[in-house]
Formats: structure tokens, C-alpha cells, sequence
């Protein structure tokens, strides 16, 4: 179930400030200090094989170091899959073709840039076992055991595994409440607990409700909770929501935390607001993803998408879009 993993992964971390909270948090501080954060960029395409998409989802940022050297910083997010043995075989796989592209748009470097391949994992099968070296998915003698080694490929990914870090750890990286929020769900989203968790967060839900992009990371979040959470979480959520709204209803809190679009807002339109924003927003992506996959769509087809407020039947031409090579692929019709 790719969809909505996906969909709140890219929401939050498609943003270079979002995406730097995150590798702030796994990189060695050497590293951290070394970078010139300014310079981060979104880079376009994806390398991970297509047989992998379902539970992976993979991000490309460049950046310079303070003294002008390029950066490669390439996040693989893994989603609700095992622990994979070969990650590191394939990571190396993926920085090997991240380094060809970058070749091929730079003929005339006569050096490459370094990539710091990130894993982020949050799967559901306990704390992450696989080798993150190279060199231990060999068979090697055990006599002149260093010898061997040294004549090996030295290659090493950094690891962000979620399922081992405490809530409180998470709580107190140095990030945007979006971000951070972002964290707390991909550890815990499937869990039993949720519910419990959700209403442990209430300031924390509060502070992205009041944010500029609130209510667009409400709905991502929303999504989120309804496809992995357990059958009452959506309902929990909603309810925190409710009591957080009316908390804030008071002119004093509405001017202090500067959301006037909630001033006028009635307190039980806010569960149907959000549900029809989600709708809207999964519309949207799916047609980003047939844009992203070239292909066309025409103005009435584009309306119709638009226009569907059916969650089930935008998830199934959510999915669709995933592997479509034409609008017939999306079965509109019937």
C-alpha cells in the first residue's frame, strides 16, 4: 500500500526546509556543519526499481559545501516492507546510477560529487537488522581476513530507523511541528496504540493546525491516519481536532496565533472541511502522477477528477495512476 505512505512522505519532505530537518538528524555533525543548507534543491527523478515502488519512495537533493563542492543528498524511504538484507548491495546500486546521471550532465568535471545515501525506515516488523556495509555481504576467508577486506568495495548508507527511536526523541529533533508530526505517525501509524498516541499529541496537532499550511497537512495527515491506522483512529483524530478548535475559538487566540480562516469557522463543518479537502487534494495528485508519467489528459477528464469527492474511487485511480501508461488505464469510463 504505497498511496499513503507516499502521499505524506512527499507532502512533507518534497520541501528542501522540511528534508533538512531530516538530514540534520542522521548526518554526523562534521557533516551537518559542512553544508551550505541555502543551497539545498529538489533534483527530479527517481531511481528505485519498479518492482520496489510499492514499498519504497525515493528523494534527490542536491547542495554545495561551504567551500563550493557539489552534494548529492539521496533519502530512500522505506516503507512497510521486511528488513532487506541486500539494501546495502542495492543502495550502491542506486548511488552508482544517482553518479551517472550526474556525469552525464557534467562531461567536463573532472570529479564526482559525493552522494550520502539515507535510509528512513519505519516498518512494522520491529528495529532495523540488515548490514549497512558493503563488505559484510561477502563470503571472506577468515585467514588474512583484513587483507581481503581491503581489496573490497567500501561502501556504507546512513540509516534513520523510526521503530527504535523514543517519542520524546523524535520530539525533540530540531524541526517544523509539520515535520516532526510527520515522524510520530510513520513510527506509530499502524500501531494498536494510536488512538492513545493521537491525543498524547494534542499541542503538537495544534501547532500544525495553526501553521500556513495547516489545514493542506491536516489532510495529508487525515489520509494518512484513515488508510494505515486502526478503524478508530480517523474518529480520534477528529475529536483532537474538534477540542482544539474549540480551545482557540476566543478572539485572543484566534489574533495570537494568527489563523483568521477559523474565526468564522463552525466547529462541527470542520471534520467535513477537511474530508473534502483530502478528496481534493487526492485528486490532485492523481493527476500529478499522470503528468509525471507524460500522460495526457484532456480538459473534460481533468474536470471529472477534479470534481469526484468519492475517497474510494480516487484511491482506485490513485493506484491505477501509479502503473498507467494511458488514461484507459484509469478505467474512467463505467
Amino acid at each position: 500500500m504505497s498511496g499513503p505512505h507516499d502521499l505524506l512522505v512527499r507532502h512533507t519532505f518534497d520541501h528542501p526546509e522540511r528534508v533538512a530537518a531530516e538530514l540534520r538528524a542522521v548526518l554526523p555533525p562534521e557533516v551537518v556543519a559542512q553544508v551550505d543548507w541555502s543551497s539545498l534543491r529538489r533534483e527530479p527523478g527517481s531511481v528505485v526499481d519498479a518492482e520496489l515502488k510499492e514499498r519504497q519512495s525515493d528523494l534527490l537533493f542536491s547542495a554545495r559545501l561551504h567551500g563550493g563542492q557539489p552534494l548529492l543528498l539521496y533519502l530512500l524511504l522505506e516503507h512497510q516492507s521486511s528488513v532487506d538484507r541486500w539494501m546495502a548491495f542495492r543502495m550502491l546500486r542506486y548511488v552508482m546510477r544517482q553518479l551517472e546521471r550526474w556525469h552525464q550532465q557534467n562531461p567536463d568535471s573532472e570529479r564526482l560529487p559525493v552522494v550520502l545515501p539515507v535510509v528512513m525506515y519505519h516498518g512494522p516488523e520491529g528495529r532495523w537488522t540488515a548490514a549497512r556495509r558493503m563488505e559484510e555481504l561477502f563470503y571472506l576467508p577468515t585467514e588474512a581476513l583484513e587483507v581481503w577486506r581491503e581489496r573490497l568495495p567500501r561502501f556504507e548508507y546512513l540509516l534513520d530507523d523510526l521503530t527504535v527511536e523514543r517519542v520524546e526523541a523524535l520530539r525533540a529533533r530540531e524541526a517544523s511541528p509539520q515535520v516532526v508530526l510527520t515522524w510520530l505517525l510513520l513510527r506509530s501509524g499502524r500501531s494498536e496504540h494510536l488512538v492513545e498516541e493521537l491525543e498524547s499529541w494534542h499541542s503538537l496537532l495544534a501547532e500544525v493546525l495553526f501553521s500556513p499550511e495547516g489545514p493542506e497537512a491536516l489532510r495529508a495527515v487525515a489520509h494518512y491516519v484513515d488508510k494505515v491506522g486502526p478503524d478508530e483512529a480517523l474518529e480520534a483524530l477528529w475529536y483532537v481536532l474538534d477540542s482544539i478548535v474549540r480551545e482557540y475559538q476566543a478572539e485572543e487566540a484566534m489574533r495570537t496565533f494568527k489563523v483568521p480562516v477559523l474565526e468564522e469557522a463552525r466547529v462541527e463543518g470542520l471534520a467535513q472541511g477537511l474530508a473534502q479537502g483530502l478528496a481534493q487534494a487526492r485528486a490532485e495528485y492523481v493527476l500529478r502522477i499522470l503528468a509525471q508519467r507524460k500522460i495526457a489528459v484532456d480538459a473534460s477528464t481533468r474536470d471529472r477528477i477534479l470534481a469526484c469527492t468519492d475517497l474510494e474511487t480516487l484511491d482506485r485511480w490513485f493506484d491505477q495512476a501509479l502503473n498507467a501508461t494511458s488514461l484507459k488505464d484509469l478505467h474512467l469510463i463505467g
